[in-house]
């Protein structure tokens, strides 16, 4: 039975949607086809007709959450105008560190992954990264300095900052650095 063309991009978003969640929750070593296919409710058959192997599928999941990432920046940007930085820094510092593993950001859950990937895949998560500093750096004032450094260091601190907190038990040093990297995040935005 032949699918139509929408049912086929359906199941393709499904896919890459499983995909992002199990590799963000499990790494990609920690993840089999099988799972990433069970995850989207379809049969591994129907998983390699949309990826040619578990690297592709990877590559496919990290543009696509670099580019998810990119797109809800810009729509911080939109919606709270100068004040975008301060709650985009609140959002990311409460909600993706306490949201579930499957639901974090692209930035801190891939890279340690990419980092072991071959090079395509690298590519593809510096391509995605360059958009990320780019529409970070868009937002900051331009008359305050290089914003391109000033957005490179905000990204590191929500990269680093977040895979930190998440591995704090202690629910008052959480906040404690939480707070910290929400600052200066700010502060380094605003200098």
């Amino acid at each position: 039975m032949r699918y139509s063309e929408e049912q086929q991009r359906e199941t393709r978003r499904r896919i890459l949607r499983s995909v992002g969640r199990g590799f963000r929750a499990k790494g990609f070593g920690g993840v089999g086809i099988d799972a990433l296919a069970k995850g989207a409710k379809v049969t591994s058959g129907a998983f390699y007709g949309h990826f040619r192997s578990k690297a592709d599928a990877f590559r496919a999941a990290v543009k696509n959450g670099m580019e998810e990432l990119r797109h809800g920046v810009l729509a911080f940007q939109d919606r709270f105008g100068d004040g975008w930085v301060e709650a985009f820094s609140e959002f990311y510092f409460t909600d993706r560190v306490t949201c579930a593993l499957e639901e974090g950001c692209a930035l801190p859950s891939f890279a340690g992954d990419v980092t072991r990937s071959d090079a395509k895949t690298r590519s593809t998560f510096e391509k995605g990264y360059v958009d990320l500093v780019d529409a970070l750096a868009k937002g900051l004032p331009a008359d305050r300095g290089d914003a391109e450094a000033r957005a490179i260091v905000m990204s590191a601190i929500f990269a680093g900052g977040v895979t930190l907190v998440r591995a704090l038990r202690d629910e008052r040093l959480r906040e404690r650095v939480a707070r910290a990297l929400r600052d200066a995040v700010v502060t380094i935005a605003r200098r």
